[in-house]
């Protein structure tokens, strides 16, 4: 017959432990610390549209209008955007923002749906 005796005390000397783990961090009252608060934005930078890279109320009128009747290029002048990316109906997109980009929405027969930054 086989001795329980060593599981015993293996198991008495590895319990401790795992209470020891389960225990809580001592602090202050016993609570455990907080979190940091979240970082704060400054929104009088962010509404500034002085400083916004791409800009949409000069090109709003495009909308419903073929591309082909207006350039890429000039809609990227006319909105202040560095980069463009023309979208039609299936393309893959990346989901990175990029504020400085102009995104312009076209459907199946290449007119203008929506314009975006980002």
């Amino acid at each position: 017959m086989i001795s329980r005796r060593p599981y015993r005390l293996a198991l008495v000397a590895v319990l401790p432990l795992f209470v020891a783990a389960c225990a809580q961090m001592p602090g202050n009252g016993g609570e455990a610390p907080s979190a940091p608060p979240p970082p704060r934005v400054d929104d009088a930078q962010s509404s500034d549209d002085a400083q916004m890279p791409c800009r949409l109320d000069a090109i709003s009128s495009a909308v419903g209008t073929p591309l082909a009747d207006t350039s890429e290029e000039a809609l990227a002048k006319q909105s202040g955007a560095e980069q463009t990316r023309v979208l039609r109906p299936g393309d893959a997109a990346t989901l990175d923002h990029r504020p400085e980009r102009l995104n312009i929405h076209l459907n199946d027969n290449d007119v203008i749906e929506e314009l975006s930054c980002g």
